[in-house]
């Protein structure tokens, strides 16, 4: 949440033409009574991308799922695994751990109102549940409905005791028991999130029978690393787009979002990483986070940033 909004998937997006790609989560009152053009709207370069919905009440997420579909989302996926205090409140997110027949509920009133895939992401539990009991169980019931896609994070969320920071590194992750969960579910297709910072580390879940990988912080922080080789290392799709091949490609991106009133720091936010590790890189992020702000700041804001960085390749 406030982090892979359009802009972050555009430029994703021209990193890797295969991953998938999520929204950030929306919550399905939001999708029903709000700014549906503010809250859904994406390039249709970012395809495929999935509106991760948020909610509790079967009748809501049919409609926002609906509406999604309309909108021409690739997919809705529900979100059992976010342990912010807002959604505890909302009783949705990781306390959907806590009733997985609702859960169940609320899949099938979305697989009966759309014709795009349906898929969950949770955590393998919440507070003093044991996840060998309650993951294969929640994975059961929700699966018999006909959601057939989960994205497992590998982590208890702790809503009593932990901030939702705090909920996604202190828990342990437990990759073993997600991976013991395939063994269980052959016919489902699970993929695999939290702590992995490496494509490596991705690979080495794929070899050991797991369908996917979701990676969050590592591929937004350090995007050139994940995404750039992801194509060719996963998919088998090389390409030769560098990292400031990638700048030079928003571009007309930015020109076009500050014709339509936009402000240039709403695109380059999400930039700042796009060279992390790589000589330059501090005066890149110093340039764009000093000049960005600025009232008129505009393209030349960027290629200046990025001069400081072929400078040194020079």
């Amino acid at each position: 949440m406030d982090w892979t909004d359009r802009h972050c998937r555009y430029l994703h997006r021209l990193m890797s033409q295969h991953c998938l790609l999520y929204t950030e989560m929306v919550t399905a009152p939001a999708v029903i009574h709000g700014d549906r053009e503010k809250l859904l709207k994406f390039d249709a370069a970012e395809q495929p991308v999935a509106l991760q919905l948020g909610g509790s009440d079967p009748a809501q997420l049919a409609q926002a799922a609906r509406i999604a579909a309309d909108f021409g989302y690739a997919e809705v996926n529900l979100n059992c695994g976010c342990p912010s205090d807002r959604v505890q409140s909302g009783s949705f997110g990781a306390v959907l751990m806590d009733n997985p027949g609702l859960v169940a509920r609320c899949c099938a009133a979305m697989l009966h109102a759309v014709n795009i895939p349906v898929t969950v992401k949770c955590r393998i539990g919440v507070d003093d549940q044991n996840p060998h009991d309650v993951l294969p169980d929640f994975i059961a019931q929700v699966s018999a409905v006909g959601v057939d896609r989960f994205a497992i994070h590998a982590r208890k969320a702790w809503l009593q005791g932990l901030s939702p920071k705090e909920n996604r590194d202190i828990p342990p992750l437990d990759y073993e028991l997600v991976l013991a969960m395939k063994g269980l579910f052959p016919h489902l297709h699970l993929s695999v999130n939290g702590g992995v910072t490496s494509l490596d580390v991705a690979a080495g879940f794929l070899e050991k029978g797991l369908d996917g990988v979701m990676i969050g912080r590592a591929a937004y922080h350090n995007p050139s690393d994940i995404l750039l080789d992801v194509d060719a290392r996963i998919f088998g799709h090389p390409h030769d787009r560098q990292a400031e091949d990638v700048v030079l490609l928003m571009l007309p991106y930015i020109e076009k979002h500050l014709a339509d009133g936009g402000r240039l720091h709403q695109v380059t936010r999400h930039m700042l990483g796009l060279f992390q590790g790589r000589p330059g890189a501090r005066g890149w992020r110093r340039y764009l986070s000093e000049h960005a702000y600025a009232d008129g700041a505009g393209p030349d804001v960027v290629e200046a940033a990025l001069r400081r960085i072929t400078a040194l390749a020079a």
